[in-house]
């Protein structure tokens, strides 16, 4: 697969994230161009989390740049940053339980006029036919799989330009796991482009353009899915090869 674009869309250069005083990134550079999937991939507490929650104004990060579409979004709030463009869907789903699978998808879009949102909503209907069977039904009472895809569902329902994935296929049975891998594939070929954590390295790796390997809060490795695929460390460490 080759990228829409050569621009980057995103870059992160030389950004130090810390909780408290626990260094989670330590230099990490990436850039995302317009319409890529790009992978990130690495070890429980590699900073991949915490590299999303950075560019999504979770977490501010101390030393280094945000830049989204030219623009320094270093210190931008996470609200604003819905507005302009970027969704997240966080790990844990993050779901509103008491809240219907429709009211969910109407609070994904709470940056846009109530009366624009209804083909969105008809949007995410048509990616998760599951969810237009379950739309009067709570959000907690979901299976795990159909909180996955309302996460998704609603974080699409914001218009992002770029959005976020962490951790999509976690807890899901293999079946589903194929299902919410083909609808990234559909959501970017409608022309999103999306950055994704996840801890299933192959399955990442067959739908992106490009990957970075993450390893205690630096990136040690980066290039296309297929030389990452190929690369002996990445196979052994993150592929479950011998």
């Amino acid at each position: 697969m080759t990228a829409m674009a050569a621009e980057p869309m995103l870059v992160v250069e030389n950004v130090h994230t810390y909780y408290g005083q626990i260094h989670a990134l330590q230099g990490v550079t990436l850039h995302v161009a317009k319409g890529e999937v790009v992978t990130l991939i690495g070890a429980n507490g590699a900073g991949k989390t915490t590299t999303l929650k950075t560019i999504s104004g979770l977490l501010h990060a101390r030393a280094g740049h945000v830049k989204f579409e030219g623009e320094d979004i270093t210190k931008v709030a996470p609200h604003v940053l819905v507005e302009r463009g970027i969704g997240h869907a966080p790990e844990g789903r993050r779901i509103f339980s008491r809240l219907t699978v429709l009211e969910n998808l109407q609070m994904g879009a709470f940056s846009r006029p109530k009366a624009n949102i209804a083909p969105d909503i008809e949007r995410v209907f048509a990616l998760f036919p599951r969810l237009k069977e379950r739309e009067r039904q709570l959000g907690g009472t979901l299976s795990g799989g159909e909180q996955q895809m309302l996460a998704i569902g609603r974080a699409l329902m914001s218009e992002p330009r770029m959005l976020l994935l962490d951790e999509p296929s976690l807890g899901l049975a293999p079946i589903l796991v194929a299902q919410v891998f083909e609808t990234i594939k559909e959501i970017n070929s409608q022309g999103t482009t999306v950055l994704l954590v996840e801890q299933n390295a192959l399955q990442a790796l067959s739908i992106a353009h490009r990957g970075y390997v993450l390893q205690t809060g630096e990136v040690v490795l980066s290039g296309s899915a297929d030389s990452l695929r190929q690369n002996e460390t990445v196979r052994k460490a993150y592929l479950g090869e011998d």
